[in-house]
């Protein structure tokens, strides 16, 4: 290849070579036993170059390269490396990556469970833990060089994602970001404000998949690719559509039901298609996943219930995808991880059950499991000793287990109030684990037939690459009295109008802006051709058009008032009146069987919106009509009053669900009161008539010159336009109002509260806001006020416990059936004060215009986890707690290392003359046993 170049080409590239030898990027390559794709070299050689960068690359595209050259030019340069990510999980598999490759001496963790050599040159994080180094003016910052941010698109999470911007703002000037994002459809927008916050930094975009992606879905035993292309046209496959179609045109059992013919063609034609269209079992398709060679497998099932009951089908079915060695294999490595693990742990953890299926090859991954069974779990499904897991979504969230073909059970999940369509963006993220680098030439996404589904849609869904980033950057109590106490207010206030969300906000005005100059121009020429040569037509149309506004308003008062008239009337109806429903659905004759009167609601009704539960206003009578239906009628039925027209006994025998006594008393009402006729509703006066606001308008456009124009109504729509875009033009000025210095405004909404309550005086933090700046949590001012007012002095180490479980916990689900059980004693007073503070401080956020809905206030403490923390604290033995508790082990774990994360902070930052700091300490050794203290990285 080089003969064909000429000795001037030669020489250029050999100095080309030459140069690349001398930087870093080239020993660093040698690292790797594969080539680095081009997205990777540019990332890398603008980091070298002193610019920050954004990599926004496809899921196991291999953008953590960039974040490890990092660490490379780190150590090189003597300087530290920070590598933050989002959850513990992944910083816990990073860390051991980076341990093989450096050594346990230049490595550090710091999480929420592990601090494990801190000072080294590279320490992993989650990003938490960096916000709250940054706040602190830690000393581990001094030498800092790098920092990586995996997986930052996390900013977006409405819980969390504050925290990515605030390290991002407060990170000092020296420190070169390597940004690590999912694809996204802004990244260019997210770079400019990078750019803007942290200077020069490199935009690096990567669409390409290294491993390529086949869509399929799986229509009982046949495999159908989702897309059909030729040449460069990529469409549905049409056989998949031909399919669908014959699904939708099957006769349904209900169909046949009303009586509808089926000729013996038709059902023979639906048991054929019955035979090829139906969905497989989980057993099912891992069996022919495996002799198709497409394992191993993820399938995502959005239940952890599904997950545990999908591993039982399977290991009922008789399936198994080890051979004796591996079986080995797997009993070695699990024996050796669980070794810690008391035996009489084991067993409530449904340990041996857990082993058959690894032993098998199968096992669940989801939150509920104890986080030691899913590390080893995720372990074994590298090693390739597990090769079919049956997971939630959370396993889609960064951790390394990448798997030859990914299966979607369903396209819909529960999100915690309905269920709803997965977005482009979490198909992406899901099917992203298919296709391992360097393993498998390329991945398998499968889709399971769902009846009802639209290969379109699915293909829409498919085909939406990306999905955008979104700020949801607020200003908390604890970072208020952070700022505040470095920069003072003004300063504070100017930070915080750099974050994404105002930049994001900020952007947005552009567009409004460019529309309201569209509209004043638009407004220009409309007035130009309403103008009247006799007169002011503007002010001829404003007369006209408070002419209208005054006949509305009278005609929806005289509306609400027949409303009335009409509920009142049914009011007084009384069980056995017969009456005439004038309009409806069940116009005529009618008898009462219940009014149906709402009984008052007395009391004052929840704030912030709760009182849409509230019920219908009016009765709602409950009506047997002449046509034997018994229905329960609205105000909707009743447009003017009724008035009884006879009266019937109801016998007591009457059942309104048999139709025979429905029929018996239908009946007797025809004969009854069949003859009688409704009473005409007289029609009203109408007020306009009488109102003497409309006799002057009137009369004022009568006077006005325009009134005699030849083009009046020409000229009246004109003015009818120019009033609409008018309206439409202020709405949009109003919309540009909120949006500008929305952060700022909520800041400074958030530090008068904290001055109301003491905590900041103009620059300075008090005492008490230097407590509250070491307490980290969504529950920050509530701690902190807890504190102040002593709530927790005196308390025993378990009982603290429960009241501080009450800060972190929130259950799953809003409508728990029974109220939870508490500890009794003092324990007990002060989860009742605790609720109490909460309410006054619920009332201060609502007087300076704080919502919690907006993540900035504070939610009600839930003493649902308190009766679990104080018996673990006490020292009751697991299988005891977790019986009473009714909780799955991993979501107790978790719980009870939150708990132990708060009681840590209070410990540091409560008044060290008091009982609390001493108690809590206690109460941490107290909860940190058994399965809370194991963790298999220390």
């Amino acid at each position: 290849m080089t003969d064909d170049l000429s000795p001037a080409e030669r020489y250029a590239a050999a100095r080309k070579r030459a140069a690349e030898q001398a930087t870093a990027l080239a020993p660093f390559r040698d690292l790797y036993d594969f080539a680095l794709d081009a997205f990777q070299i540019e990332a890398c050689q603008a980091l070298e170059a002193g610019k920050g960068v954004l990599v926004a690359a496809p899921t196991g595209s291999g953008k953590t390269i960039v974040g490890e050259f990092a660490v490379h030019l780190a150590l090189e340069q003597g300087r530290k490396c920070f590598y933050t990510t989002p959850i513990k999980a992944l910083s816990n598999q990073k860390y051991s990556d980076l341990v093989k490759r450096y050594g346990a001496a230049k490595v550090g963790l710091l999480t929420g469970d592990n601090s494990v050599n801190s000072e080294a040159p590279i320490v992993v994080m989650t990003t938490e833990v960096l916000r709250n180094m940054l706040y602190a003016g830690s000393k581990s910052l001094l030498g800092l060089g790098y920092v990586v941010m995996d997986e930052v698109h996390y900013l977006s999470d409405r819980f969390r994602g504050a925290v990515w911007e605030e390290v991002i703002i407060h990170l000092p000037e020296s420190v070169a970001l390597v940004s690590l994002s999912a694809t996204v459809s802004n990244a260019e927008e997210f770079g400019d404000w990078l750019d803007t916050v942290r200077g020069d930094t490199e935009v690096i975009v990567s669409e390409h998949r290294p491993v390529p992606l086949w869509q399929h879905v799986l229509v009982g035993r046949r495999m159908y690719d989702l897309f059909e292309e030729s040449g460069e046209k990529r469409e549905v496959n049409p056989d998949l559509e031909r399919v669908a179609r014959m699904e939708n045109s099957r006769v349904r059992p209900a169909d046949r039901r009303r009586g509808r013919p089926q000729r013996a063609a038709d059902r023979e034609r639906e048991r054929r298609q019955r035979a090829r269209v139906w969905t497989p079992s989980r057993a099912e398709v891992i069996d022919r996943l495996d002799s198709e060679g497409l394992l191993p497998a993820i399938t995502f099932i959005f239940s952890r219930a599904g997950c545990e009951a999908a591993v039982q089908q399977c290991l009922y079915s008789g399936l198994r995808l080890n051979d004796a060695a591996a079986r080995a294999r797997v009993r070695e490595i699990v024996e050796e991880r669980t070794a810690d693990i008391p035996d009489r742990d084991l067993h409530v953890l449904g340990y041996f059950e857990w082993l058959e299926g690894l032993e098998r090859g199968i096992a669940a991954h989801h939150a509920g499991m104890l986080p030691t069974f899913k590390e080893i779990v995720e372990e074994l499904f590298v090693k390739g000793l597990v090769k079919a897991v049956f997971a939630t979504e959370t396993l889609a969230l960064g951790i390394n287990m990448p798997a030859r073909s990914v299966v979607l059970e369903k396209l819909v999940k529960w999100n915690g109030e309905q269920h709803v369509d997965i977005t482009p963006g979490e198909y992406t993220q899901l099917t992203g684990r298919a296709g391992r680098r360097g393993i498998d030439i390329e991945g398998h996404a499968v889709v399971l037939w769902q009846r009802g589904m639209d290969p379109g849609a699915l293909a829409g869904l498919a085909g939406a690459r990306t999905y955008p980033l979104r700020s949801s950057f607020k200003p908390s109590y604890n970072m208020a009295v952070n700022l505040v106490s470095q920069f003072g207010r003004h300063r504070s206030r100017e930070l915080l109008e750099t974050s994404f969300a105002q930049f994001q906000a900020d952007r947005s005005i552009v567009g409004i802006s460019r529309q309201v100059q569209r509209n004043e121009e638009g407004l220009e020429g409309y007035r130009a051709s309403m103008t009247c040569h006799l007169g002011d037509f503007e002010e001829y149309a404003r007369l006209r058009r408070e002419l209208k506004d005054r006949e509305t308003e009278l005609a929806k008062q005289g509306a609400a008032q027949r409303r009335v008239q009409a509920a009142a009337a049914l009011e007084k109806l009384r069980p056995g009146d017969v009456i005439h429903v004038p309009t409806g659905k069940f116009a005529g004759l009618a008898l009462i069987l219940d009014p149906g009167a709402s009984p008052s609601r007395g009391g004052p009704g929840n704030r912030r919106g709760h009182d849409r539960f509230s019920e219908p206003e009016g009765p709602r009578p409950l009506v047997l009509t002449a046509q034997r239906q018994v229905k329960r009628l609205s105000a909707m039925d009743f447009p003017v009053p009724v008035e009884p027209l006879e009266r019937m006994r109801i016998p007591k025998s009457f059942n309104a669900r048999s139709p025979q006594s429905r029929r018996d008393l239908a009946s007797a009402l025809r004969t009854k009161a069949g003859h009688l006729t409704p009473p005409r509703h007289r029609k009203q006066r109408s007020a306009a008539a009488d109102d003497t606001e409309i006799a002057r308008l009137r009369a004022e456009i009568r006077r006005h010159p325009c009134h005699g124009c030849d083009q009046r109504e020409d000229h009246a729509r004109w003015a009818e336009r120019y009033q609409r875009l008018k309206r439409d033009t202020r709405q949009l000025e109003r919309r540009i109002e909120g949006r500008t210095n929305t952060i700022a405004r909520t800041f400074d909404r958030v530090y008068r509260l904290l001055s109301e309550l003491g905590y900041l005086e103009g620059d300075e933090i008090t005492e008490d806001g230097r407590l509250l700046a070491r307490l980290y949590g969504e529950l920050d001012l509530l701690a902190a006020e807890c504190l102040r007012d002593g709530v927790w002095e005196g308390l025993p180490p378990a009982e603290l416990a429960a009241c501080v479980s009450a800060l972190v916990y929130e259950a799953r689900s809003n409508d728990e059936a029974l109220p939870p059980k508490l500890p009794g004693g003092r324990a007990h007073t002060a989860l009742g004060e605790m609720v109490r503070i909460w309410g006054r401080l619920d009332a201060l956020e609502e007087d300076f215009g704080i919502a919690a809905t907006e993540g900035v206030g504070q939610r009600e403490p839930d003493p649902g986890f308190s009766w679990a923390a104080y018996r673990w604290a006490e020292g009751h033995p697991l299988d005891e707690v977790l019986r009473e508790a009714d909780m799955p082990a991993g979501d107790f774990v978790r719980w009870c290392k939150q708990v132990i994360d708060v009681l840590g902070q209070l410990a540091a930052a409560a008044p060290p003359a008091g009982t609390v700091p001493k108690n809590a300490r206690k109460a941490v050794d107290a909860m940190l046993r058994g399965v809370v203290a194991y963790t298999s990285v220390a």
